[in-house]
């Protein structure tokens, strides 16, 4: 005997719709398969009208009184409805962040290095997000990290808009975002 320790069933945040015989409270203004408007009919009336023309009675305003149903495919709805949230998802554009950290006493040649590989990924479109890092000591001196992040974003301002410089530390960091000017 298997005894499975978990249901497997739907999304739960998603909105629970009832349909045919879940529908408890009478009377439902009924809406036909084509939209029009059929009236005010008992719950039984309803699911017999959906069941003579082969489809279901699905509850679309639940909190009008008397509620709403329409009589519909419930499966096509339904596929419909997902078909349309895999079409929004592919629309949505998200944006690529690359962080570049820095401290705030670093050589010249590692500054060079990093501010190079900064530009790089400004140049292919992705957003750069710059952190300087304080540890110890360095917390003492916070505006040689204002003044790092100065220093950075002169250096890609041709090719960057600053879209955040900080006005204070956040924890032991410091951050700024950069945005490329033009898209790839």
């Amino acid at each position: 005997m298997i005894i499975r320790k978990f249901a497997f069933r739907d999304d739960p945040e998603a909105p629970q719709v009832r349909i045919n015989e879940r529908i408890r409270l009478s009377p439902v203004r009924l809406i036909g398969a084509d939209g029009e408007q059929i009236g005010v009919l008992s719950v039984d009336e309803a699911l017999k009208l959906a069941k003579e023309q082969g489809l279901d009675l699905v509850e679309v305003a639940a909190t009008s009184r008397p509620i709403v149903c329409k009589i519909m495919d419930y499966g096509r709805f339904r596929f419909e409805q997902e078909k349309k949230a895999r079409e929004a998802k592919k629309q949505q554009h998200q944006v690529d962040i690359k962080e570049v950290k820095y401290r705030p006493n670093i050589n010249i040649h590692d500054f060079e290095t990093k501010t190079r590989r900064a530009r790089k990924f400004l140049e292919q479109g992705k957003h750069v997000k710059v952190t300087i890092m304080f540890r110890m000591r360095e917390m003492r001196r916070p505006e040689n990290g204002f003044e790092l992040l100065r220093r950075v974003a002169a250096d890609l301002e041709d090719i960057a808009k600053l879209e955040r410089m900080p006005d204070r530390l956040e924890g032991r960091d410091l951050t700024m975002v950069m945005r490329p000017l033009k898209k790839p």
